[in-house]
């Protein structure tokens, strides 16, 4: 017999059968949260796990700067923006594109539009009003989310093992689990990465997490960071090993902080690592050849001082000439040494910053530990998405889709593993403009945040999950 869920006004109504497979989804940021949409949507009963008291904290933390969800550049080019993972990602990321992940957003009533750097953003740039209509649609479709509730791994059955927000331990069952626990960047928000020694002591092989897209830490002398701290140091270009990138930087209090720092940030903390010291090199005019920046310096420079002369013959501001005294306290006499200097400016890097400044964690869940559905082969029925996945990409909007398309893929694993007979699976089905209207949902605080609400204990579950029985 189906029983029907009642959704709020105006959603759609899911009818989920009381003998419907079950699935719990650990984590309820970007990629859990897509997997439990699409779950529910194919009939599933889905109830998601959230350790903090409301979900998505750090996707509305990204919203703060505009929530760049994608980028618009070839498919063919996009796929090779994930390092060592890019093959296993491709096929994952093909299946959901960004103008998947687009016309997943118009279909929640968020339309998106292409910046001019290419960047995909919701003509909001907020995040709030995109979770709003996401978190209302699935209370329509019968999705629980119970919040305060953190995975402490699996018992012996393969039972999860959950605590609760009184401490108070439980054990939950499912036909199926979608981890979607996060990284270990900003743990406040909600992803510690906790997470990596429990599925480790089940002989899961996790590469060890490690900050990636982090600034740089640089002993700046005090009357430099005193001067500058918070200064911008635009279009100039950096470089370690073969890497050069070029944009804009910010001196920090404590180093330097910006897109091509966060893109050389994984080599110089592997260099570090390593070597036990790495240095970047600033190239503070990327625009001027070595011979030509060489020919600006050659000019008289008659009784300037060599601050003066540096911004007459260079245009160098008072920062970049700043960095070059503290890079070089003597620098070269002749034209071509300064030029030489002042496109490849040393800076001895001490560390990259922490975890808890990181935008996103390197390192996680080997894919070979993983079959095509991102299904765990020592733990069958559990599927891994987002970010406790072992891949690195850069800033840009590639880290959003790739926790958005792995959601999906997760997803449909499960589908194939329980033969859910729902809508149709596929990138088709939502591009179609299958749109009903959202359904209200809960107010955001003013911290941009939802309110906190605690969500009473969902009953147990059936005993069928980790045993692989259906």
């Amino acid at each position: 017999m189906l029983t029907e869920r009642r959704p709020r006004l105006g959603a759609a109504a899911i009818l989920v059968s009381p003998e419907s497979p079950s699935c719990a989804i650990l984590g309820a940021g970007p990629a859990g949260l897509v997997a439990a949409d699409r779950l529910a949507r194919l009939g599933a009963r889905v109830t998601v796990y959230e350790h903090k008291p409301s979900p998505a904290r750090k996707l509305l933390m990204a919203g703060r700067g505009g929530l760049n969800i994608t980028h618009s550049e070839s498919l063919d080019k996009f796929v090779t923006r994930y390092g060592a993972a890019s093959a296993r990602l491709e096929p994952i990321l093909r299946d959901f594109p960004p103008d998947a992940l687009r016309a997943f957003c118009a279909e929640l009533g968020e339309e998106t539009f292409v910046g001019s750097s290419g960047r995909v953003f919701p003509k909001s740039f907020k995040a709030a009003p995109l979770l709003r209509a996401l978190l209302a649609r699935l209370a329509a479709n019968g999705v629980t989310i119970a919040t305060r509730h953190r995975f402490d791994g699996f018992d012996e059955e393969g039972a999860l093992r959950l605590i609760g927000a009184g401490g108070e331990a439980m054990l939950r069952r499912a036909d199926a689990v979608v981890l979607a626990l996060g990284g270990a960047s900003w743990p406040r928000l909600g992803a510690d990465g906790a997470w990596a020694g429990m599925l480790a002591a089940t002989g899961v092989a996790v590469t060890p997490l490690a900050p990636a897209n982090c600034g740089v830490l640089i002993d700046w002398p005090e009357a430099f960071r005193a001067a500058f701290e918070g200064a911008p140091l635009k279009t100039i270009a950096l470089r370690h090993g073969e890497a050069r990138i070029a944009g804009d930087v910010v001196v920090t209090r404590g180093g330097l902080e910006g897109g091509p720092v966060y893109a050389l940030a994984s080599a110089l903390r592997r260099a570090i690592e390593r070597d036990g010291a790495a240095t970047m090199l600033v190239d503070l005019r990327p625009t001027l050849s070595l011979e030509a920046l060489a020919a600006k310096l050659g000019r008289e420079r008659a009784k300037q001082s060599f601050a003066n002369f540096l911004r007459k013959a260079a245009g160098l501001s008072k920062l970049e000439i700043a960095l070059l005294r503290i890079a070089a306290p003597t620098p070269p006499e002749d034209a071509q040494g300064l030029a030489a200097l002042i496109k490849a400016l040393p800076l001895p890097i001490a560390a990259t910053a922490g975890l808890a400044r990181a935008i996103s964690t390197s390192g996680g869940v080997a894919f070979d530990e993983l079959n095509e559905d991102l299904m765990l082969k020592r733990l069958p029925g559990a599927f891994v998405a987002g970010e406790m996945l072992d891949f690195d990409a850069p800033t840009g909007g590639y880290l959003l889709q790739a926790a958005f398309s792995t959601g999906m893929a997760a997803a449909r694993g499960v589908s194939r593993r329980l033969d859910l007979k729902g809508a149709p699976f596929s990138r088709s089905a939502i591009a179609s403009g299958e749109r009903g209207r959202s359904a209200p949902c809960d107010s955001l605080d003013e911290s941009g945040l939802p309110p906190a609400k605690a969500a009473a204990p969902p009953p147990p579950l059936p005993a069928r999950a980790a045993r692989g029985e259906r």
